[in-house]
């Protein structure tokens, strides 16, 4: 045998021994990509080797073939080690002695075979939920139980739970967790209350949105000598219901996270402790871990103090409610209100002075009726009332991570999930700077706390102008995402050196784990977990799963409202350009929609200018660009796709005389034929 030959031969054999883990991606063809997260390059798995995997589910994957050319891998899944979706939307379908569920997906998946008696009473070719349960080597069909059976007239809510199961999401709990959580004690245990710091004879209050039931946190105030006053920040003690190796703990971790749809909560913990043991309701006596400051009016910390407290909440408010206050001034506890905003306020003001990012940014909210189906559209705005608890939130967050990050052990920080958010990237902020300028902001580049200098006056200079809406967007693009990790980086957007999450347990996994590190560190006990950084990053990637599920259902929802208005003209303003088309953002309800190069053919030919971010006509020079306001005619609305077509109207509003200047009319169709 050749030397070559040998060579070749002895480098088979070592490819075929790697085993390596990463996501299996299916396309809609079939065929299989396990992407490896150390960027190593994709393998390819073909149908028949994915040993039971679906798509979205961790794996591992022997390579059984490399290209030494091309560099290209083709792999055999050896092992699935955790399923990113196990419950899914479809139909049932009957036959005398067995049932199958046929999923509802673009994602090729073989069918469930369901045993008569986990029907729950589902009929031939009804749409279900139905959860796989069992999938063992060999078997050529998985085993799976029927939850729920959804009637053909609640299609928002077939929609919305096809949302969260695709994202990986559990749409219920399992028996066993809910019934841990209910034998969780409601009443407080009297030799725990002795362990505490008791804050119950304080005054303290929530602030929380109108529709909420899970009540994270609440703010206390007492003055304790003439300008310097005790303000705690109360956050509900999950970790004391919740312990570690629990079912309960193990379906918070594989969650991560609570997803807030337009129509319900999809919630991280039963709501046994989501909204009754845990929630901070008023007149009830409830374990918190608490931060809390001495402050003076000018919101200088002179202390802090961390720890386990008992407290008894005092009244509850909506962030109307404390609005109210503010701009009436007037209203139940109306000078702790005035004093506690004042301080927020400056808080706020010397934050943006260090170097923080003032992004300011619009959510919508709908109006629904009995059955979820959208009536209206509220734009929710940031307001002070939003702020005072915001900054309290920032102050409490930062305090404890620059507490966890003094300690060390060996001369080593103790592993720590820090939340971070890195410098902005490179390549995206050079053409950013150039198109800014186009608008005369300048940026200097020459250190992070300049970029982000530049940033905040861009953002103060561009106020009230057309260019705010397109600056703010481009801006915030050039971001990059904040992360869980243990190596701490700070916090950019934020200018802190230090920051975690410590202010949401009952919604966010993460601050479960920051308060039982700091419990340990408190105790002189530190917690070395030598996983943390792993469930960082799964923390992140649920965290981004929701995020696509709420983009989603709010989609879903403008859709199906804007489908009540198919025809009817509103102004918009351009959010983005593409070589086919520009998308258009409603102003009054914030529904985005896409104006296809198609639809503009009778008027000109356009090409795409993307260091303009916009659209130029080949003859008349008429521009499309983002930030522009104009006038659109709904026209299509499918909510299938979540996808909503306009056309552009030019003779609406005052878009007929600016166009008519210029020449710019609907060619004569005659004449081009």
């Amino acid at each position: 045998m050749s030397k070559h030959k040998k060579e070749k031969r002895h480098q088979q054999k070592h490819t075929q021994a790697v085993t390596v883990k990463g996501q299996l991606e299916v396309t809609r063809s079939g065929i299989g990509y396990v992407v490896i997260s150390d960027g190593s390059g994709d393998i390819l798995v073909r149908q028949g080797d994915f040993n039971t995997a679906l798509h979205g589910d961790t794996v591992r994957v022997k390579v059984i073939k490399e290209n030494a050319g091309t560099r290209k891998k083709e792999g055999r899944i050896t092992e699935v080690i955790s399923r990113k979706q196990t419950e899914f939307t479809g139909h049932i379908q009957l036959a005398t002695n067995f049932a199958f569920f046929i999923p509802d997906t673009d994602k090729p998946m073989p069918d469930l075979f369901i045993p008569l008696n986990k029907l729950k009473g589902a009929k031939n070719k009804e749409r279900v939920v139905a959860r796989l349960v069992q999938w063992e080597k060999g078997d050529k069909k998985p085993v799976g139980e029927i939850i729920s059976i959804m009637k053909p007239e609640d299609e928002n809510d077939a929609s919305m739970k096809g949302i969260l199961a695709e994202a990986g999401f559990p749409l219920s709990f399992e028996t066993e967790v809910l019934q841990q959580a209910m034998q969780l004690l409601t009443v407080l245990d009297k030799d725990e209350i002795a362990k505490r710091k008791d804050c119950r004879k304080i005054l303290t209050f929530t602030i929380d949105p109108v529709d909420a039931k899970d009540f994270d946190d609440a703010i206390s105030i007492q003055k304790i000598r003439n300008d310097l006053y005790e303000i705690g920040v109360h956050i509900a003690d999950v970790s004391y219901y919740v312990h570690p190796d629990t079912l309960l703990d193990e379906e918070g971790y594989k969650r991560a996270t609570s997803v807030y749809l337009p129509d319900r909560v999809n919630p991280m913990l039963p709501e046994k402790i989501s909204n009754e043991l845990c929630s901070l309701r008023p007149k009830e006596d409830k374990f918190t871990f608490s931060a809390i400051f001495q402050m003076n009016s000018k919101g200088e910390v002179k202390e802090h103090w961390l720890g386990k407290t008992v407290i008894h909440s005092d009244h509850r408010y909506t962030y109307e409610d404390v609005q109210q206050i503010i701009e009436e001034k007037d209203g139940l506890y109306k000078e702790e209100v005035f004093l506690l905003n004042d301080i927020a306020q400056r808080l706020r003001k010397q934050r943006f002075s260090k170097g923080a990012i003032n992004f300011s940014s619009q959510e919508v909210r709908f109006k629904l009726d009995e059955k979820g189906a959208p009536i209206g559209i509220v734009v929710k705005e940031s307001k002070e009332a939003h702020q005072l608890i915001e900054e309290f939130m920032l102050l409490a967050n930062k305090t404890v991570a620059e507490d966890i990050g003094k300690i060390e052990i060996n001369h080593k920080e103790i592993p720590f999930p820090y939340r971070v958010h890195d410098q902005p990237n490179e390549d995206k902020l050079a053409p950013f700077i150039i198109y800014a300028r186009k608008y005369g902001h300048k940026f200097d580049i020459s250190s992070p706390e300049k970029i982000a200098h530049s940033f905040n006056q861009m953002l103060a200079d561009a106020k009230g102008k057309p260019e705010q809406h397109v600056l703010e967007q481009l801006g915030i693009r050039t971001m990059a995402k904040a992360v869980y990790t243990t190596n701490n980086i700070g916090h950019y957007g934020l200018a802190f050196e230090h920051y975690c999450h410590f202010t949401s347990p009952i919604r966010r996994y993460p601050d479960i784990l920051v308060h039982r590190v700091l419990q340990s560190v408190l105790e002189g006990k530190p917690i070395i977990d030598k996983k943390i950084e792993e469930k960082c990053k799964h923390c992140s990637e649920r965290e981004r799963a929701a995020m696509e599920c709420e983009r989603a259902g709010n989609k879903y929802k403008q859709v199906e409202f804007l489908k009540g208005h198919l025809g009817e003209v509103f102004e918009g303003v351009v959010s983005g350009v593409a070589n086919f088309g520009f998308w258009v953002e409603t102003v009054e309800h914030k529904c985005e929609g896409l104006v296809t190069v198609v639809s503009l053919s009778d008027y000109d030919e356009f090409r795409l200018v993307e260091s303009d971010y916009c659209l130029v006509g080949r003859r008349s020079g008429r521009q499309f660009k983002m930030g522009d306001k104009l006038w659109i005619k709904v026209v299509a609305a499918n909510l299938e796709k979540r996808q909503l077509d306009y056309e552009w109207v030019i003779d609406a509003g005052k878009e007929t005389d600016s166009d008519e200047k210029i020449g710019f009319k609907k060619k004569d169709k005659k004449r081009k034929k």
